[in-house]
Protein backbone atom coordinates (compact mmCIF):
# COMPACT_ATOMS: atom_id res chain seq x y z
CA UNK A 1 0.00 0.00 0.00
CA UNK A 2 2.72 2.47 1.01
CA UNK A 3 4.80 1.56 -2.03
CA UNK A 4 1.82 2.25 -4.29
CA UNK A 5 1.37 5.71 -2.77
CA UNK A 6 5.06 6.51 -3.21
CA UNK A 7 4.97 5.28 -6.81
CA UNK A 8 1.82 7.32 -7.50
CA UNK A 9 3.38 10.47 -6.04
CA UNK A 10 6.58 9.90 -8.02
CA UNK A 11 4.67 9.50 -11.27
CA UNK A 12 2.55 12.61 -10.56
CA UNK A 13 5.70 14.60 -9.80
CA UNK A 14 7.35 13.45 -13.03
CA UNK A 15 4.26 14.42 -15.03
CA UNK A 16 4.17 17.81 -13.31
CA UNK A 17 7.82 18.48 -14.16
CA UNK A 18 7.39 17.58 -17.83
CA UNK A 19 4.31 19.73 -18.47
CA UNK A 20 4.84 23.00 -20.31
CA UNK A 21 1.30 24.37 -20.20
CA UNK A 22 1.97 26.79 -17.35
CA UNK A 23 5.26 28.00 -18.81
CA UNK A 24 3.59 30.49 -21.12
CA UNK A 25 1.60 31.97 -18.24
CA UNK A 26 4.80 32.49 -16.27
CA UNK A 27 6.46 34.08 -19.29
CA UNK A 28 3.53 36.47 -19.72
CA UNK A 29 3.71 37.36 -16.03
CA UNK A 30 7.40 38.19 -16.39
CA UNK A 31 6.69 40.36 -19.44
CA UNK A 32 3.93 42.21 -17.57
CA UNK A 33 6.28 42.78 -14.63
CA UNK A 34 8.97 44.21 -16.91
CA UNK A 35 6.50 46.51 -18.66
CA UNK A 36 5.24 47.70 -15.27
CA UNK A 37 8.79 48.56 -14.19
CA UNK A 38 9.37 50.55 -17.38
CA UNK A 39 6.09 52.42 -16.96
CA UNK A 40 6.88 53.25 -13.33
CA UNK A 41 10.36 54.46 -14.32
CA UNK A 42 8.99 56.88 -16.93
CA UNK A 43 5.76 58.04 -15.27
CA UNK A 44 7.49 59.57 -12.22
CA UNK A 45 9.53 62.20 -14.08
CA UNK A 46 6.73 62.77 -16.58
CA UNK A 47 4.29 63.44 -13.73
CA UNK A 48 6.41 66.34 -12.51
CA UNK A 49 6.53 67.75 -16.05
CA UNK A 50 2.75 67.55 -16.41
CA UNK A 51 2.26 69.14 -12.98
CA UNK A 52 4.60 71.98 -13.98
CA UNK A 53 2.65 72.57 -17.19
CA UNK A 54 -0.67 72.70 -15.34
CA UNK A 55 0.80 75.09 -12.76
CA UNK A 56 1.94 77.41 -15.59
CA UNK A 57 -1.57 77.36 -17.06
CA UNK A 58 -3.16 78.01 -13.65
CA UNK A 59 -0.76 80.87 -12.94
CA UNK A 60 -1.41 82.47 -16.33
CA UNK A 61 -5.15 82.28 -15.67
CA UNK A 62 -4.71 83.99 -12.30
CA UNK A 63 -5.27 80.94 -10.13
CA UNK A 64 -3.37 79.49 -7.20
CA UNK A 65 -0.56 77.04 -7.90
CA UNK A 66 -1.18 73.50 -6.72
CA UNK A 67 1.51 72.35 -4.25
Amino acid sequence: MFLNVVRYLYIRFQLFMTRTEGASAIEYALIVAMVALVVIAFVGPMGNSVKGTFNKVITSLGGTVVP
